[in-house]
This record gives C-alpha cells, structure tokens and sequence, in this order.
C-alpha cells in the first residue's frame, strides 16, 4: 500500500509522533494505519519495559481550574530536553483538560481517560514514550474542588505549580498567595493542620539539638580557658592542617583532646529550660511551615494572614497544593 503525506499527516495528528517514527511505522506497516499505530504503541511499550528502572527526574507540570475543579499534573520523563517538547506539553496539557473536564480523582482514574484522538491516557503515554525512547510516567496528581481557585505556573516553566483557595472571591491576594506557596514550600495551612507526628519528631529533633549545642558550648569555654581556639581544633583535619601551618602546636592538640575527652557526652540542662527552648523552636517551625504563619513574601512585617486580613478581615486561605520537579 502506498504510503502518501495524507497519511503521514493523519497518523502524527493521531498519536503525536515524529515524522521519521511516522514514516518508519508506515513502512513497517505497508501503509496500514491500524498496524502503524499498533507498531508505534508496541516500541512504546518495549522502551518502557527496557528503561522501567530509570529516574523520571524531569517532565512538564501544569495547572488548570475549571468548572469548580481545579488540578495539577506532572508527566515525568527522563531529560529536560523532552520535556520541553512543543508535543510534550501538548499532551501533558491534553491529560490535564480530560482530568479537569472529568474532575478525576486519581492518576488511576486519569489513565483510563480517553483523550480527544480515541486513545486512553494510559496509551498515550506509552506511544509518546515510544517515539522520544524515554521512560515517562504521570505523577504530583492533586486537586481542589469549589470555586475560589488560583493557579499559578511558576514563571511559565512547566516546572513548579501551585493552587490557592480561598473562603471567598479575591483573584489577586490568591495569585499572590500562590506565589508564596511557591516560593516558600509550607507543608501545611496551619498549626491545626499539621500532623501531631511531626510536631513530635521535631521536638525530639529540637531537644536533641539543644543537648549537642549545649556539649559544644561546654567543650568550647574549656577550650578558651586553655588558651586554644575552637575553631582550630574542631575536627582531626584541622588539628592536622593548623599544626602544619603554625597555628597550634601538638601540646595544643593533645591538650584540645584531653579536653574535649572530659567533657560528659551530655550536659544536664533544667528541665523548663530545655522545655521553653524546644518551644521556642517549634514555634520557629511553625512560622517556616505553615502558610497563614509565614512571614509574606512582599512585607516581611507581616504574616500571610495579616496580609488577607488588611484586604478583608474575614479572607483567609481554605486549602492550597504544590508539586515540583526539583527536590525541595
């Protein structure tokens, strides 16, 4: 069967692929479409067996709100060469709109979508996977139902999303907020909303720390009152480095050791002292991670409350997501 541009056209309009893969399934095919289609479906499905262990490490996030229903989805792929494929965001933003339209709930749910050209999510992801020979996989799938959405495309770079609720209508102060969710990462809206488990490990964490700050602060007047700087001997490389240079002899090093060797492991610290610090800093973790808390980005005299409160003493933030392709 001969193989026309008609048909070349009409098979890239239907699976996204590049003209070179387009042509090598027709030919492959002897011009069979269904057979074509099948073939390109088939490579996908071999390069995402071959490469399944591969880091998905970059990819395309995009946001939408619509209807009531907002959402952000990632499409993972293995380069950032790919991922800012003009048909790579094409598709990413394809999934989004079937997501959105259909107010999915989970990325399960998303595959089994059937996108615009009659093929699954699920399959189309594979069939783009087989014409760029990368693993690609959807992930960073959330949502927020109701009105009061904005979403916000960090710089426009595919990377980075956020959404923002809010209790009632303020288009600005939301895309604002969003933009501090973005900036700032909170993991949670408020002190209520943060998992009690997490407050647990960072007062341990807390507690821990004052211990070892406390040792060390110990460590160190003895140092000074031998007439040695701590700082010249707070590791075996620098007690090495510093002898060498002429900073501090051996009788210094030797003594530094002595010293550092009899001061206990702990140092007993009050009770309600250990307790008002460990407080200190979790209130600390609070003002870092919760996003009414945070000081706001654009006053820093102001949290992100006093920011919606100074518009309207009864705006605040109801819920809010965030996905991001960099480690954070």
């Amino acid at each position: 069967m001969a193989i026309t541009m008609e048909s070349i056209k009409t098979l890239r309009a239907m699976t996204g692929a590049g003209l070179a893969d387009v042509k090598k399934a027709l030919t492959e095919a002897d011009g069979d479409m269904d057979r074509a289609k099948e073939i390109l479906r088939e490579r996908g499905q071999a390069i995402a067996a071959k490469r399944s262990d591969r880091e998905t490490a970059n990819g395309c996030v995009l946001t939408k709100s619509e209807n009531g229903f907002s959402a952000i989805i990632a499409l993972k792929c293995e380069t950032d060469f790919v991922a800012n494929g003009a048909d790579y965001i094409k598709l990413t933003q394809e999934i989004l709109d079937a997501a959105v339209a259909a107010k999915a709930k989970s990325i399960d749910e998303i595959n089994n979508l059937t996108l615009a050209n009659g093929q699954t999510v699920a399959a189309a992801v594979v069939e783009r996977s087989g014409v760029t020979g990368e693993k690609m996989e959807l992930d960073g799938y959330s949502y927020l139902e109701g009105e009061n959405v904005s979403v916000y495309n960090h710089m426009k770079k595919n990377t980075l999303c956020t959404m923002v609720q809010t209790n009632k209508a303020a288009e600005e102060q939301a895309h604002v907020v969003a933009m501090q969710v973005a900036a700032m990462k909170p993991v949670a809206l408020s002190e209520a909303d943060v998992d009690p488990k997490i407050i647990e490990e960072e007062k341990k964490v807390a507690a821990e720390k004052t211990k070892q700050e406390q040792v060390q602060k110990a460590i160190d007047n003895a140092l000074k009152k031998a007439g040695i700087n701590p700082a010249h001997v707070d590791s075996e490389d620098h007690m090495e480095s510093n002898m060498a240079k002429g900073w501090i002899t051996a009788e210094d090093v030797a003594k530094a050791k002595e010293i550092i060797a009899s001061v206990p492991a702990t140092v007993n610290i009050p009770e309600q002292m250990l307790a008002g610090i460990v407080n200190g800093r979790v209130k600390k973790f609070y003002k870092e991670s919760c996003l009414l808390n945070q000081e706001f980005i654009q006053d820093s005299k102001m949290s992100v409350a006093d920011y919606l409160k100074a518009a309207d003493k009864d705006l605040t933030v109801v819920a809010f997501k965030r996905f991001s392709l960099q480690a954070d």
